[in-house]
């Protein structure tokens, strides 16, 4: 029994993990839409587009809420280069399409690591498991192997972003149609590479302050019996 207790808690630090890090992104790239307007500030991105700040954050807002799940189709009708127009073509469309299909899976990922968490908590409290040392140590446990995949990416990232990002795209889709061209796309103008960089460093960041929060909570039932002895 006790080996399943530890298979439980080692699950439960897994669980935990995967949900923080879809809340890492969804809390991202969405609790603060200002974080957008900085970025493209930053890459001037509006001199690129001949787009109005206005303009450019309600085509944000309307991409931001088609990924996540609202509407079938991704048109946003505005005022690009000083012609009305679908800021979105059919690559655009396509291809966050896939996006947007990557972003669902991630919330069902999280659905289902809630629920993981929850049937993994009730096992070791029905069975009497020793919850204080099985739960915390189950948790380093998955910490130490996530925080090396995490140290790794990261790492890759600072140093060469561009292979990564790269990397990534031919692990999560089977085409070329992610690679746009800048003369002929309006969205990829919108999005430089810079900022995916700046948003992957503050995920990051979300993340990594979300697990060691963790960290420390699960230290304390340690610290507490350490103050009694």
């Amino acid at each position: 029994m006790k080996k399943l207790h530890w298979c439980a808690g080692i699950i439960l630090g897994f669980s935990i993990i995967a949900a923080l890090l879809i809340t890492s992104f969804e809390i991202a790239m969405y609790s603060d839409f200002d974080v957008y307007q900085k970025e493209y500030e930053k890459y001037d991105v509006l001199a690129d587009l001949d787009m109005t700040m206005d303009d450019v954050m309600y085509v944000t807002h309307e991409m931001m809420d088609y990924l996540r799940g609202e509407g079938d189709t991704l048109s946003v009708i505005t005022t690009v280069e000083g012609r009305e127009q679908d800021f979105f073509n059919e690559q655009d469309r396509f291809h966050m399409g896939e996006v947007r299909g990557l972003f669902i899976g991630g919330l069902n990922i999280r659905t289902g690591a809630c629920i993981a968490a929850l049937i993994c908590a009730a096992f070791l409290i029905f069975t009497h498991a020793d919850i204080k040392k099985v739960i915390p140590r189950g948790y380093w446990i998955a910490l130490g192997i996530t925080g090396t995949a995490v140290l790794l990416i990261g790492t890759a990232a600072i140093i060469n972003f561009n292979a990564v990002f790269v990397q990534f795209h031919h692990i999560f889709f089977d085409n070329d149609l992610w690679i746009f061209d800048p003369a002929e796309d309006y969205m990829i103008r919108m999005l430089p590479e810079g900022l995916f960089y700046d948003m992957l460093m503050r995920i990051g960041t979300i993340f990594t302050a979300s697990l060691m929060i963790l960290l420390i909570l699960s230290l304390v039932p340690k610290l507490k019996v350490r103050k009694r002895n």
